[in-house]
């Protein structure tokens, strides 16, 4: 019969051998089932990518697939409101050159599993906005392979602008990985163009025996001012960089047309400048007119009291705007 002492002696042997194996071989079971969940992931999102190059996400699916873990991939993520009762045209836009950057990304020689894009609509994952404490939309952001977003993850439409260029070199910064955008083909300014030659070419043909309003200076002299006025505007700004007409506050609902930063400008306030400009030289016009023109005195005297009125109240606007995107701008002039 053994000894008390032995069995008790092999007992703790054996318990120690038994956890020993447990906690050597738990770490390589758990590092294989975090790969095959991985794994299961990366093929269900490419998958999905091989259908639409942006991947339409929900709450539950968001959570599983951009929050959880383990990850090796980054996602874009677009976070909108396209449904139309929400009434967001900047959306629509945004969604736009979204979709131009996915279809770059997913038929580029550099196409891989580890960038992927996706959206999220406000009527199919209200919570994942609730959750990330987002107010407002369009929105995107950048959500890493390891941790949580960063402050430079959050890309900045209201000052970059959302074409398509810009936020492919974001996601350059954020990724590491250049995507070539690839437009299609729009023939609308070139069929334009040729339409508005056609026009000209018909109109000279037609008055061929009269041409001289080619040498009307007024004419010529207005075509230069839209021109002037175009580009002093930032109407060129607008096309490179794409900015939304304005901006709703979600909270108060109240619309700015007037960008408060000297760093970007939204396209009503592009056509504010434009107008006002437009009124400033009008009465400089009238000045000029009422100084060299011969006549009624009185008639000479209206219309050079309506001129500087003109320009004094207007550029006292384009004043008052312009401190308003240059904070701490010292000058006034009537309205501050």
């Amino acid at each position: 019969m053994a000894e008390p002492g032995g069995v008790l002696q092999w007992s703790v042997l054996f318990l120690f051998v038994f956890l020993n194996f447990i906690a050597t071989n738990t770490p390589v079971v758990d590092a294989k089932k975090k790969e095959q969940v991985l794994g299961d992931r990366v093929k269900q999102l490419m998958d999905w990518n091989s259908k639409r190059s942006v991947i339409r996400l929900n709450g539950d699916k968001f959570r599983q697939y951009v929050k959880a873990t383990p990850r090796n991939y980054s996602v874009v993520v677009m976070f909108t409101a396209l449904q139309p009762q929400r009434q967001c045209t900047v959306c629509r836009q945004v969604n736009d050159e979204f979709q131009i950057l996915a279809n770059s990304w997913r038929y580029s020689q550099s196409y891989s599993n580890k960038l992927f894009f996706a959206s999220v609509d406000y009527d199919d994952g209200h919570d994942v906005f609730a959750a990330l404490k987002m107010h407002s939309a369009p929105a995107v952001m950048h959500f890493p392979p390891k941790g949580k977003p960063k402050k430079g993850d959050t890309y900045d439409i209201q000052r970059v602008g959302y074409a398509s260029e810009a936020i492919a070199k974001w996601v350059g910064e954020r990724t590491d990985i250049v995507i070539r955008v690839f437009r299609p083909p729009n023939y609308s300014g070139t069929i334009a163009l040729g339409l508005l030659f056609s026009l000209i070419c018909g109109l000279l043909y037609l008055r061929r025996n009269n041409l001289e309003f080619l040498y009307n200076k007024t004419m010529w002299g207005v075509g230069a001012l839209c021109i002037v006025f175009a580009m002093t505007s930032g109407q060129m700004w607008n096309h490179i960089r794409g900015p939304p007409y304005a901006h709703k506050n979600p909270q108060t609902g109240q619309m700015s047309y007037i960008h408060g930063s000297r760093n970007g400008q939204f396209v009503a306030e592009t056509h504010i400048v434009l107008l006002l400009n437009a009124a400033i030289t009008f009465g400089i016009v009238l000045l000029n007119e009422s100084a060299t023109q011969k006549g009624d005195v009185g008639k000479r005297r209206i219309v050079t009291i309506l001129g500087l009125a003109t320009v004094v109240v207007f550029f006292s606007i384009l004043l008052s705007v312009f401190r308003s995107k240059y904070h701490g701008y010292p000058y006034s002039f009537l309205i501050r």
